[in-house]
């Protein structure tokens, strides 16, 4: 497919101003901001820029056209009435500082969605303030560092992360200022129990975690866990993006976590990717609560009021609200589907996960295989001797029509593949996915050649990645 420059034909344009009219024609532009070279952009008709880009958007892979099984993201299905919701005018026109009584349909799905989400997480309070689970997470991190400031406990400089964790767990910890001690993780796939008993200590401020962790497993020990963090003086934070497995079955507050964030464009079905928007909202149990950010909305008998500022809280940690579209999204999913519905959305997401486990470890090396929670671990390992890795699978998965699942995450893990179904998806879909993932094999034993140079289907072949990234070319295309 040609780009946009080779299309460009002298004298074309896809833009038409007026001519005749007076006050067009007595325009003078100021002569500082006349430009004497011309802009070196393509010269096309509008019909034609109309349909290079509607080609180019029909090439796009996304969980519009492909199975998307991005393990530790849960890319479901994003309905389409939550974009009917957070489209109206009545909540599209509306200003973060109108007057209050001209807003009180704003602050009560503001209220209503806290009050929902602390009843599902089995915690006291929280903010939607978050624009990004990560940012939730500098959030919780915050507050626990708050807390411990308040007790004049500041000699807790030490967070504790699993090493099977989220990359940002640690970024987000180092960034509040505390020193990361990883924990390595046991043959069972679980935290080493008497590891963590040697790690915690008085300079513990927390241990991030989340479970199910990013090997797809529940933990039992959670409840030994909490008790060996909170019995030295810890707080523990609960990393929320694989809440999609256990809603209305377990709640983290019941593990014993003292703060979490929801990764509402995940469990709650929200937009994902794209750069936003976004929303990691926060929830603590009540001796966090007094840290979380502000603004706050609250409830009288006279309806809804918003505090803006308190003594004890971490400060603002986004603009006004955060991005309240995003809460309408994620407050019709939960409406629409209520508490039971929530719970078979968790039942069918570790079915979907389990059966393609089943079906795909008589395939591939299973380095955990337990039974698994929403996602789980391959090893493309089998193949090796082959010269035929991990990326080889996930790039020829592209042929057969499946966006690639993540790849090489949990590091610890070796040619690794993690793979979520979540519950959108059909029997029949997973069918096709697992006779892909077969001949993939077949062929890797056959013609490893084939899938070593794949994908062969897609408009861009594959590409030197560690070229790409240490001799980039970047040129200016305006000057």
């Amino acid at each position: 497919m040609q780009n946009i420059f080779e299309k460009s034909q002298p004298g074309q344009k896809a833009y038409s101003l007026p001519r005749k009219e007076a006050v067009w024609n007595g325009f003078t532009p100021p002569q500082e901001l006349v430009r004497h070279t011309s802009l070196p952009l393509p010269e096309i008709s509008e019909i034609d820029l109309t349909r290079h880009f509607s080609l180019l958007a029909r090439r796009n892979m996304g969980i519009d056209t492909h199975f998307y099984p991005l393990g530790s993201c849960t890319m479901k299905l994003n309905p389409r009435v939550n974009e009917w919701c957070a489209s109206l005018p009545q909540f599209q026109r509306t200003h973060p500082l109108a007057p209050i009584d001209t807003v009180q349909g704003n602050l009560h799905v503001i209220y209503s969605l806290i009050e929902f989400l602390c009843d599902v997480t089995g915690m006291a309070a929280g903010s939607l303030a978050p624009n990004a689970g990560a940012q939730g997470e500098l959030t919780g991190v915050k507050m626990i560092s708050a807390y411990h400031a308040a007790r004049n406990d500041s000699g807790r400089d030490e967070m504790l992360v699993p090493d099977n964790a989220h990359g940002t767990n640690p970024a987000t910890a180092a960034m509040v200022g505390y020193k990361i001690i990883s924990l390595p993780t046991a043959s069972d796939g679980d935290i080493d129990l008497d590891l963590l008993k040697k790690a915690v200590g008085p300079k513990t401020a927390g241990l991030m975690l989340t479970n199910p962790n990013t090997l797809g497993l529940f933990s039992s020990k959670i409840l030994q866990i909490t008790k060996i963090v909170h019995d030295a003086g810890g707080l523990l934070y609960y990393d929320g993006a694989n809440l999609n497995a256990i809603m209305e079955i377990v709640r983290p507050g019941s593990m014993g976590f003292d703060v979490l964030h929801l990764n509402l464009h995940k469990t709650f079905s929200t937009p994902h990717g794209g750069g936003g928007p976004g929303a990691g909202p926060v929830f603590c149990n009540q001796k966090l609560a007094p840290y979380l950010p502000y603004p706050q909305v609250l409830k009288t008998s006279q309806g809804y009021t918003v505090q803006w500022e308190s003594e004890q809280s971490i400060g603002h940690i986004a603009t006004f609200f955060g991005n309240f579209a995003i809460y309408l999204r994620a407050y019709l999913y939960a409406l629409l589907h209520g508490r039971a519905g929530l719970r078979r959305i968790a039942e069918n997401a570790v079915l979907n996960a389990n059966y393609l486990k089943k079906k795909l470890g008589e395939i591939f090396t299973l380095p955990y295989p337990q039974h698994c929670m929403h996602e789980f671990v391959l090893q493309a390992d089998r193949f090796l001797d082959k010269d035929v890795r991990a990326l080889d699978i996930a790039k020829r998965l592209l042929d057969y029509g499946f966006h690639a699942p993540t790849i090489y995450f949990p590091l610890i893990v070796k040619e690794c593949m993690l793979i979520e179904p979540t519950e959108s998806e059909s029997k029949a879909t997973l069918d096709s996915f697992i006779e892909a993932m077969q001949a993939i094999a077949q062929e890797s034993m056959a013609n490893p050649e084939l899938v070593r140079t794949a994908p062969h289907t897609q408009p861009v072949r594959r590409l030197d990645e560690v070229q790409a990234a240490r001799i980039p070319k970047l040129q200016a295309l305006i000057s």
